[in-house]
């Protein structure tokens, strides 16, 4: 098989995958109406797949997936990217071990957005997951690089796979796409325990030998292991 061949039949799987994908941040409340986006980069391609702009969520079929080029370009499909797709370009192109990127305005998550408050490290969940506390990026409007550049440089000093942009909503990242939707999903599910542990008082941070003992442990034992041949 060439190299073509094989870059075709992976993008196919990947239409496949990112339009399921979608599916799964409607099913945990993670967007509304036609907001809110999940890619996949093209491995050895510098290509990724796309939702296109404006298309309900209910209507998405692998066909109707874009591929880009890593600077946004359209390379296939009828209908124009996402807006957010520069933004998501530009993570690809500078955080080579990303092969997934999501973003969602989920309500409680960018609710600590809307204040730019991190959400504090609170939950061995978030030891687990994040590292740390999930950190806000700058703010800055779509429609060139700036959100991307703000994703990057705030992920950057994390070892969090989200973060808050400022005054708009959350990006995550993950290896491939379903670890970023997954990234996403708890990224809603601890704001909102942030967020209802402050109405009962002051939520207490966990420590940071604690932090990196819960990452360590959940970044490489939990889950099951790898079958030998």
């Amino acid at each position: 098989m060439s190299k073509t061949q094989d870059v075709r039949q992976t993008v196919e799987r990947l239409r496949r995958e990112v339009a399921e994908l979608h599916g799964e941040l409607i099913r945990w409340q993670l967007v509304v109406w036609t907001a809110g986006n999940v890619s996949a980069r093209v491995p050895d391609a510098d290509l990724l797949v796309i939702k296109p702009s404006g298309v309900s969520y209910d209507e998405l079929t692998p066909d109707l997936m874009v591929v880009t080029d890593l600077h946004g370009n359209l390379v296939d499909g009828e209908k124009a990217p996402s807006s957010d797709t520069f933004a998501h370009a530009y993570v690809y192109r500078h955080m080579p071990s990303v092969g997934g990127v999501v973003h969602t305005h989920s309500t409680y998550a960018t609710a600590w957005a809307a204040c730019q408050q991190p959400i504090p490290c609170v939950l061995t969940m978030m030891g687990d997951e994040f590292g740390g506390p999930v950190p806000v990026g700058p703010f800055a409007l779509i429609g060139d690089d700036s959100i991307g550049r703000g994703i990057v440089d705030t992920l950057r000093e994390s070892r969090s796979p989200a973060v808050l942009m400022a005054n708009h909503g959350v990006f995550t990242v993950g290896r491939d796409a379903k670890a970023a939707v997954k990234a996403a999903v708890l990224t809603e599910e601890v704001a909102k325990t942030a967020l209802i542990a402050k109405g009962l008082g002051q939520p207490v941070p966990l420590v940071s030998q604690d932090i990196d003992d819960l990452y360590a442990r959940y970044q490489t034992v939990y889950g099951q292991p790898a079958l030998q041949a």
